[in-house]
């Protein structure tokens, strides 16, 4: 029940963001600030360092 709650939201996420780097790629004239800034902003979350994260039921 929990992974329905965080994978939709993920894929719907994923999606947008899909879409924003297509048009600003295959329509750049009609693209605006909404398309950039989805973009950047996934691209930025991208460069977070997750192997830095703790593991589930981690220590020692």
């Amino acid at each position: 029940m929990v992974r329905r709650w965080v994978l939709l939201p993920v894929l719907a996420l994923g999606a947008l963001w899909w879409w924003a780097v297509l048009r600003l790629a295959l329509v750049p004239e009609h693209a605006g600030l909404v398309e950039g800034a989805v973009a950047a902003g996934g691209w930025g979350l991208s460069l977070l360092p997750v192997h830095v994260a703790s593991r589930a039921g981690g220590g020692r």
